[in-house]
């Protein structure tokens, strides 16, 4: 008889594990699709809030960038009204590199008007190509202002 309730016991705490681990497998099974529900929203929250930041950026650039090209149509503005008052033979030379200045300059504005790409890396490699191109700009623009006098 002992032989008999012992194993009905040990049958009933094997049945009542059992029942009770499926039932914790099963609760558990619904926490980790909740959690990984909570982890997808935040993960689709933190794209949305990383293309905004994107797109904020690349507009603050597109803006600076054209202030500079649009002070750069200026200074050529000015370069050809300086040009008009020399001599023939410097205005021909200084005419030609102030025309290609400015198409210089139009490229640029070119570039960032068509510039479509949304990717981080792509932004970033456009970014760096485009402020050096800026910075030669700049920097020709020096090199037309200076005076050889002999």
């Amino acid at each position: 008889m002992k032989k008999v309730i012992f194993s009905l016991a040990i049958t009933l705490v094997v049945a009542g594990s059992m029942f009770t681990s499926c039932q914790s497998s099963s609760s558990k099974m619904e926490r980790a699709k909740e959690n990984m529900d909570a982890a997808t929203q935040n993960v689709v929250e933190a794209n949305q809030a990383f293309n905004e930041a994107l797109q904020d950026s690349i507009q603050l650039f597109r803006d600076a960038s054209a202030k500079h090209i649009k002070h750069n149509e200026m200074k050529i503005k000015e370069f050809k009204v300086e040009i008009a008052k020399e001599k023939e033979d410097i205005r021909v030379k200084n005419e030609k590199k102030l025309a290609e200045l400015e198409q210089k300059n139009n490229e640029l504005l070119s570039r960032m008007d068509n510039y479509k790409d949304d990717r981080q890396a792509k932004w970033d490699t456009f970014k760096v190509e485009f402020n050096h191109d800026m910075n030669e700009l700049g920097e020709a623009f020096k090199g037309l202002t200076i005076k050889n006098v002999k």
